[in-house]
């Protein structure tokens, strides 16, 4: 199944989130492991995108369907009021649910329009906004065939984010942000650095942060990049979700997926 990697990193992250590691060589299944908010709301994108459906609602009908999966506060709160108003966040939330955009869409354009519109119904401070459209590209850039250096160069260009970094040195000091400037930087990195689609989760979550977002961000980009989740992997990512997530991101690969 494609348009996965994302979910694995989430489900994989989703153990270290707060019982974080510093190391690479961690257990990647545990009996913590499930899949949370990250999973949640990448799915409803997905839905949005295959079915035309209204973003702002559709967020909130899955985060209401799917109650106690690790939402931030101010997210909670929004389900919780159903106004459907933004609320000026620039939480990499925007940037974890965006990655059915680089798949669905054809042109980089086309991508960071709509990474905008996913962005918008919670996360419409400029810095909410960019985490999003940055991760959407990075998709998008390595399911074209971009390679590393371009999509590194690409991305700095357009957005500012400093990647030239490594991470042996950021790792030390790296804490937990749950911030899009704090932490999508750093998850692109995850990718970059990486020699496979594992080794990106690895990575990512080894900055001991929010590990399962960044996991998440690093592994739809690796996803994209290598061609696909190894089987082991998807084979034990498929056990933890709903049958209405599998029935969605099968639907999604159909129509976007199987003609690119």
């Amino acid at each position: 199944m494609k348009m996965i990697g994302a979910i694995c990193g989430d489900v994989i992250g989703s153990a270290y989130e707060w019982h974080s590691t510093k190391r690479e060589d961690f257990e990647l299944f545990s009996p913590r492991t499930h899949f949370t908010d990250d999973s949640v709301l990448t799915v409803a994108v997905a839905d949005c995108l295959l079915n035309g459906k209204d973003y702002s609602e559709t967020l909130l009908e899955y985060g209401r369907n799917y109650p106690g999966r690790g939402y931030g506060g101010r997210f909670s709160n929004w389900l919780l009021k159903g106004h459907l108003k933004p609320y000026g966040s620039f939480g990499n939330g925007s940037a974890m649910r965006v990655s059915a955009v680089g798949w669905a869409k054809d042109n980089l354009d086309d991508v960071l329009h709509e990474a905008e519109k996913t962005a918008l119904p919670t996360h419409n401070h400029p810095e909410g906004i960019k985490g999003a459209q940055a991760t959407a590209a990075s998709v998008f850039l390595a399911r074209k065939g971009n390679s590393r250096e371009e999509i590194r160069d690409l991305i700095q260009e357009m957005f500012g984010y400093d990647l030239e970094r490594k991470l042996e040195d950021i790792r030390p000091s790296y804490s937990f942000d749950v911030t899009c400037q704090g932490s999508v930087p750093e998850s692109i990195m995850a990718f970059l650095e990486s020699s496979g689609y594992e080794d990106a989760i690895r990575k990512a979550i080894s900055l001991g942060g929010d590990a399962d977002t960044q996991a998440c961000i690093a592994g739809g980009i690796a996803e994209a990049f290598y061609g696909e989740v190894p089987s082991f992997i998807q084979e034990k990512v498929l056990e933890l979700l709903p049958e209405e997530f599998k029935e969605v991101l099968s639907a999604f690969e159909e129509r976007f997926i199987t003609r690119s």
